[in-house]
């Protein structure tokens, strides 16, 4: 269902907001797309370079179905949201029920999962029913677990961003608000799926909060910018996406049916994560200097500044020292580490992988695993193949292969030798092509 911008009440368009322009490029997009067909275009109305530029982290953009090459009906639906309540045996907390600003105790929406099945907080469709009918709002977390269409998105949407992405769904009745004014910690894209909800948007009481600076410290400052005249008074509709950086206050209400929107979280690296891990760094280097780890005076207290001046200075010299010979290459690996953590690959499949490693022929063509950031490094005369599958041990005859598997993206068994390749499938790191 398309509309144009004309059919949006969008309402003091302040600096910190804009309506969105451009249009669709005619490029088939499509989840979890090949390398090279780009996803961000699905949700911004914008090229990348002005989003980048003008928007991320620091202005809200409304993009209507209109300026947008496609909607969002292949990555969730009403029938999809049954499907996942009803027939997948979720528990929590992969769902969540609120109504009115309040989450609902989980033994609210649960029960136990019956006859094989020995666990006691399954979501109840029953319970939900009732929950649902009376005004509560289902929340449907980390959907890029558990939805293929929303993982694979959000896996190249990550990609793309090189930044941490998360989906959760929001299912609220109408004439109904799930939560009230607050504002996330991490960026989020909102994808209108099915209804209509109206949305009001201000301006942050904290600008750029980090994770340990959630909305519910500053109760009294949300509450007093929520009375305010909001940046953008926006009713969404299917095939709309709105972009909040982190910090902007929204509250959502559902108009005149059921409203079903899927929130894509970016959880942002940050400066402030560069000055933690220079910070580790600058420490672990002053812990080798024997002045700084020298006892303080004798008869020192700690409770007179004067008796801690000349030594905060020799410390604080040394640790400005410290951070001005800082070690780039190794602050690059303890963060790739971090970056690796922070998602998964592509999924793989057990027996499938088993299937291949057993009937490998010097023809068969194995493809680097997607979304794998695997990365050689050197260890001794051979090196480690560090991904988000596991760490591969390749031994020195066998570099020339990796660096041209890692560089190319595929090889054939014949090319990589019959034990290193049986190694890389039963790894998890190449699947069959």
């Amino acid at each position: 269902m398309n509309h144009t911008t004309s059919s949006v009440d969008a309402r003091a368009a302040g600096p910190g907001v804009d309506s969105g322009a451009g249009g669709p490029d005619g490029a088939d997009r499509t989840p979890g797309a090949r390398a090279g067909r780009a996803v961000l275009p699905r949700l911004v109305a914008l090229d990348a370079e002005t989003f980048a530029r003008e928007h991320w982290g620091r202005r809200a953009l409304l993009s209507t179905a209109a300026e947008l090459p496609q909607d969002f009906s292949d990555l969730l639906s009403a029938d999809a949201v049954d499907e996942l309540v009803s027939e997948r045996g979720l528990r929590t907390p992969f769902l969540r029920v609120a109504k009115n600003g309040t989450t609902l105790a989980e033994r609210s929406f649960t029960a136990p999962g019956g006859v094989g099945a020995g666990v006691a907080d399954q979501v109840s469709d029953d319970k939900l029913v009732d929950l649902f009918a009376d005004g509560s709002t289902m929340v449907l977390q980390a959907l890029h677990r558990v939805w293929p269409p929303v993982l694979a998105f959000c896996q190249q949407l990550a990609g793309e961003l090189g930044h941490p992405v998360q989906a959760n769904a929001y299912v609220t009745p109408p004439q109904n608000q799930g939560f009230s004014n607050h504002y996330d910690v991490h960026d989020v894209f909102v994808l209108q799926i099915e209804g209509e909800k109206r949305w009001q948007i201000h301006a942050p009481v904290l600008e750029s909060p980090l994770r340990d600076q959630p909305w519910s410290d500053r109760k009294a400052a949300v509450a007093a910018r929520a009375a305010e005249e909001p940046l953008l008074e926006a009713v969404l509709r299917p095939g709309d996406c709105l972009y909040l950086p982190r910090g902007f206050l929204h509250a959502a209400t559902a108009l005149g049916g059921v409203s079903t929107h899927l929130t894509i979280g970016v959880h942002s690296w940050t400066r402030y994560a560069l000055a933690e891990q220079l910070l580790q760094q600058a420490l672990r280097t002053v812990a080798s200097d024997p002045a700084v780890r020298g006892s303080l005076p004798l008869g020192v207290d700690l409770g007179r500044p004067d008796d801690l001046a000349d030594d905060v200075d020799a410390v604080r010299a040394a640790l400005v020292a410290a951070l001005g010979s800082a070690d780039l290459e190794r602050l690059s690996d303890v963060l790739h580490g971090s970056a690796r953590a922070s998602q998964r690959a592509a999924p793989v499949g057990p027996l499938r992988q088993l299937r291949t490693a057993e009937h490998l022929q010097p023809g068969t063509v194995l493809v680097l695993r997607a979304h794998l950031t695997a990365r050689l490094v050197a260890r001794g005369t051979g090196g480690v193949v560090r991904s988000r599958a596991a760490d591969l041990v390749v031994d020195a005859v066998d570099l020339p292969a990796v660096r041209r598997l890692l560089e190319t993206g595929s090889a054939t068994a014949a090319e990589l030798g019959d034990e290193l390749a049986r190694r890389l499938v039963l790894g998890g790191l190449v699947v069959a092509g």
